[in-house]
């Protein structure tokens, strides 16, 4: 990977971050409404594996799904508009937060529904199969989603019929407010792609470099006709589930250890140190992603509220 592309994936990250404050911002202040569930801590699982992917790409994402899209290459005013519900949103403000879709962008949609997206992007990847596109599905989904029945069911298919699929599982050691050690015997998850003689990987989620080989490996092996590849990212969420929730159940030991993994300050200090990154152009990326944060809210404020004539537009039902 060349200077430009590792600079790139800083800014990226960096975009991730201060949307995600934003987010946080406006909704304590009851600016924004409805539920959030931010990304912060997690963003070079989402930069590394987009790093990776042709824009062609499918890829299906969770309730936590802000970081995805902007790694995707959504564009930050579009996206805080749909969580303004505005008109201009990605969904004419009717997706919001957990169900965000931009077909454009190969983003097949957040989804509300733990394990949602598993089905989805198994789908995804027969419809390239069948099609003979070139294209890649890539899932992601947390920790706890891996319990769900359609985590298996979807893999089981996947490994069947040597799908191009990749299920990148962020695990963040918490399901909602549940440590997962507590309801899985299993430490690591990775593991169970043994059971549908696929290869699971696992890989620092901190680190988006790792992340981004993992994912080009396992991509150059779904386009072979190889089939699926199961990648676990160990990470960390800064907050808790949801914008609001009580910090009551995480040891603050822990999350000061993790804290101090922060994937975008281990970043920088690297690429400071290899002379990639300089004080002048880290003040100059800030300024920008700054100036980006600052355009998109006043883009999401003044765009127009949905008309209630619209309603029904664009609801479909078999």
């Amino acid at each position: 990977m060349d200077q430009n592309n590792r600079r790139k994936m800083y800014q990226d990250m960096l975009r991730i971050r201060a949307f995600e404050e934003k987010v946080k911002e406006l909704a304590m202040k009851g600016i924004l409404p409805g539920f959030f569930h931010l990304y912060t801590g997690e963003e070079a699982v989402a930069v590394g594996v987009c790093a990776a992917l042709d824009k062609e790409d499918y890829i299906t994402s969770t309730h936590r799904g802000h970081g995805h899209l902007i790694a995707k290459g959504g564009d930050i005013g579009r996206a805080m508009a749909e969580l303004y519900g505005r008109e201009t949103g990605y969904n004419k403000g009717k997706g919001g937060s957990m169900h965000l879709a931009v077909p454009e962008l190969g983003m097949l949609g957040a989804n509300g529904i733990v394990g949602g997206g598993i089905p989805i992007a198994t789908g995804a990847a027969l419809s390239a199969q069948y099609k003979n596109d070139g294209r890649v599905a890539v899932c992601f989904f947390g920790d706890g989603a891996s319990n769900q029945g359609t985590f298996h069911e979807a893999i089981n298919i996947a490994a069947s019929f040597n799908l191009p699929v990749i299920y990148i599982c962020e695990n963040n050691l918490y399901g909602v407010s549940t440590k997962q050690t507590n309801v899985r015997k299993l430490v690591d998850i990775a593991e169970r792609a043994k059971a549908y003689d696929i290869p699971g990987i696992i890989v620092d989620g901190n680190d988006p470099e790792a992340v981004y080989e993992a994912t080009k490996e396992a991509k150059k092996r779904a386009k072979k006709g190889e089939g699926p590849t199961l990648i676990e990212c160990k990470t960390y969420k800064h907050y808790t589930h949801f914008v609001g929730e009580p910090d009551t159940y995480r040891p603050k030991e822990e999350l000061a250890e993790w804290k101090a993994k922060d994937p975008i300050k281990r970043y920088r200090e690297t690429l400071e140190k290899e002379g990639i990154l300089t004080a002048k152009l880290i003040q100059e990326i800030d300024r920008e992603v700054a100036d980006e944060i600052a355009k998109a809210v006043t883009f999401a404020e003044n765009s127009p509220k949905p008309r209630l004539e619209s309603a029904l537009e664009d609801v479909y039902a078999d």
